[in-house]
């Protein structure tokens, strides 16, 4: 049998910093490689940065963790081919798992247990031609959606979005202000005036330790 293999960025043990886990202590497995380039991205060092390993050095490194959470994230982890098969067997050895994904590639045949993170990218992302749109139809109820807010006109454009299609009504929706570029205060006022039924979150672990690798 040919052995399986991801190419990995790097493996760390933090607090998960977003989504309605955050707090929780969590191995993070990141893969190499992405297909965007986001305005605001803070994992440039992993478009193509890392090492390859098989499933099982893999396995190996994340039994040093004493925590049943896992995340796998990226760059975007769906670029790599094997990466579904990997998250199955993450589910199969008991591990709680969760998905970032940045939302230009298909989710699916993703095992039902695996919570995904879907990202829509704004126009002030400079990716918001590459959504693939037909996700929304493929997430789950348990499933979580996530836009990342760069200023007053993605706030509008993301809240058109989600009004037109429905989506707080089936999912929980978490707008993020872009790091240093919307102040949270501004994001929150806009949501509470408009009664906007999102969950707004700030990155946790920026919050803690700054915009640093490996946290």
């Amino acid at each position: 049998m040919k052995t399986q293999n991801l190419k990995i960025n790097e493996i760390f043990y933090s607090l998960q910093g977003e989504s309605s886990r955050i707090g929780i202590p969590t191995t993070f497995i990141r893969l190499t490689g992405c297909p965007m380039r986001c305005n605001y991205c803070d994992t440039a060092y992993a478009f193509s940065e890392g090492k390859n390993l098989t499933f099982d050095e893999i396995f190996n490194e994340i039994k040093k963790y004493k925590t049943n959470f896992i995340t796998v994230t990226g760059g975007e982890p769906l670029a790599q081919e094997l990466c579904k098969v990997f998250l199955s067997q993450l589910v199969k050895f008991g591990y709680e798992v969760s998905l970032e994904t940045g939302g230009a590639i298909s989710i699916k045949d993703i095992n039902k247990k695996v919570k995904i993170i879907l990202d829509i990218k704004t126009p002030g992302s400079g990716e918001v031609e590459n959504n693939y749109w037909e996700n929304l139809s493929l997430i789950k109820k348990q499933d979580e959606i996530k836009i990342v807010i760069t200023d007053r006109h993605d706030y509008e454009w993301a809240k058109d979005l989600i009004q037109k299609k429905g989506l707080y009504m089936n999912y929980d929706v978490l707008f993020s202000p872009s790091y240093e570029e919307v102040d949270p205060d501004h994001l929150a006022r806009w949501i509470l005036e408009d009664n906007l039924n999102v969950r707004m979150q700030m990155q946790l672990h920026k919050i803690i330790w700054g915009e640093k690798k490996g946290v």
